[in-house]
């Protein structure tokens, strides 16, 4: 096996992070800047660039020194062309080069992928996933988006979208979402769904609780203040929790009864919640799985938290 290092960046809408790693996954180097998502993001590679180049010099390195450089990215992924459309947080409109610029400039050999199909491979390779060939990364954040090794794989679809458990339907009737369907399970189960809920929840809640005088007051709220509030036996905040759980629930267990992975990990801004979340949402997984998967397949709590996407990237490098 080489001793050669893997570069890993995990691109965010507010800061890229870098780390180099060995080939065993072990973080070596760590370093952050800022995304500067101005001028349709045409700063963001050259910046990414400079950066590697900077922290080369500072640890006296060179191309020759690394197996290879590995991204994660939001948007649509071409991995094999390695261009990135429609990364809106980053203000990504057109088609994006990431994998010829920076190849280009650094000399070292590039791949992409996704951010959560990345942050999946770190779970796997060095998290939560044990190292199992079958494990599946729920990222529970703003939106909801899922990575899927299957049999040693990473699923990416005719078209990349595999893994989009957001947009799976939980309520045919519910919200309108985003990408134009209804009730889709990011509309009920993400961030933003979560305070969706608890505000027609509270519309109709008639009896003592501190997260409805919070609504009422007409102060802003959050996913996490619905769960503060219901860890701290509020009502109306559990019965939030018990409705967010079921639609997790619901979509978790079809996820299991296609795919039956050994892992379900739940990760992302949500799952800060903790065991308060994955208890009750196991208890509704439970009831939506069949026999062999209720058996089976395992949900899990994510355990990298930041360093999951730059593991991962530095995985795509090793490969």
């Amino acid at each position: 096996m080489t001793d050669k290092k893997l570069l890993g960046v995990d691109l965010g809408g507010t800061t890229a992070k870098f780390a180099i790693l060995t080939q065993d996954g072990e973080i070596q180097q760590r370093w952050s800047i800022d995304t500067n998502i101005l001028d349709e993001g045409a700063h963001i590679i050259p910046d990414i660039i400079a950066s590697i180049q900077d922290h080369l010099k500072l640890y006296n390195m060179t191309a020759a020194d690394f197996q290879g450089i590995g991204m994660g990215t939001p948007g649509t992924v071409d991995t094999k062309a390695g261009t990135v459309i429609g990364a809106y947080n980053l203000n990504w409109k057109t088609l994006q080069h990431p994998k010829r610029d920076i190849e280009a400039a650094t000399g070292i050999p590039f791949a992409i992928d996704n951010d959560v199909n990345v942050a999946a491979m770190g779970e796997q390779w060095k998290g939560a996933g044990d190292a199992s060939d079958n494990v599946t990364l729920v990222a529970l954040g703003t939106g909801i988006g899922a990575g899927v090794i299957s049999d040693g794989h990473l699923l990416h679809g005719v078209a990349g979208s595999a893994g989009e458990i957001g947009h799976v339907t939980v309520d045919p009737n519910g919200y309108m979402c985003t990408c134009g369907k209804k009730g889709c399970l990011e509309t009920v189960a993400s961030a933003t769904g979560v305070v969706r809920v608890a505000r027609d929840m509270a519309e109709e809640y008639a009896g003592d609780s501190q997260l409805k005088q919070i609504l009422d007051d007409g102060d802003d709220i959050s996913s996490k203040i619905v769960f503060d509030c219901a860890k701290e036996g509020d009502k109306l905040a559990l019965m939030i929790v018990d409705r967010v759980s079921y639609f997790l629930g619901l979509g978790l267990g079809n996820l299991g009864n296609m795919l039956n992975p050994e892992y379900i990990l739940i990760g992302g801004g949500v799952s800060a919640a903790g065991d308060f979340l994955l208890s009750r949402v196991d208890k509704y997984f439970k009831q939506f799985t069949f026999p062999n998967v209720r058996e089976t397949t395992k949900l899990r709590l994510a355990t990298l938290g930041n360093t999951a996407g730059v593991i991962g990237a530095a995985s795509l490098a090793r490969h």
